[in-house]
């Protein structure tokens, strides 16, 4: 099972007036590591869609929030790949706080987009080659 683990710290700016991660930077935390995780195969999203005309984007997505991160925490967001389809992928990802406190875990579905149509199109060869690689 290929995880990839992206660190984030919670910085004041992501809190709520509560002291605690404001529930939208979560969604926030697990793009950032989907980009690196797409940046560690070798692509990079600006270049996909200037020199290749095509864009991820969330489809779906389902949320559970389980525990509140607070300013300064150090955090891990797991991610893994759960399914590959022909213009889509779909991620299991966590965000962690050590490897015990589980704040909260999310199933979400990326779609493949033609970039001047926003249509669905298929995810390219070479992507995937990448990808059954990781």
């Amino acid at each position: 099972m290929n995880e990839f683990v992206w660190p984030v710290r919670v910085y004041y700016e992501d809190t709520d007036s509560g002291g605690v991660v404001y529930y939208a930077n979560y969604l926030k935390f697990m793009e950032r590591a989907r980009t690196e995780w797409l940046r560690s195969l070798g692509f990079e999203q600006d270049v996909l869609l200037n020199q290749q005309g095509v864009l991820f984007v969330v489809r779906s997505l389902r949320l559970d929030y389980l525990r509140p991160g607070r300013f300064n925490d150090w955090l891990q967001v797991h991610s893994h790949l759960l399914k590959r389809g022909r213009a889509s992928l779909t991620f299991s990802q966590t965000v962690r706080r050590g490897e015990e406190t589980l704040l909260c875990q999310a199933e979400v579905k990326v779609a493949c987009l033609n970039a001047q149509t926003f249509h669905p199109c298929p995810i390219p060869k070479w992507i995937l080659t990448e990808i059954n690689y990781w």
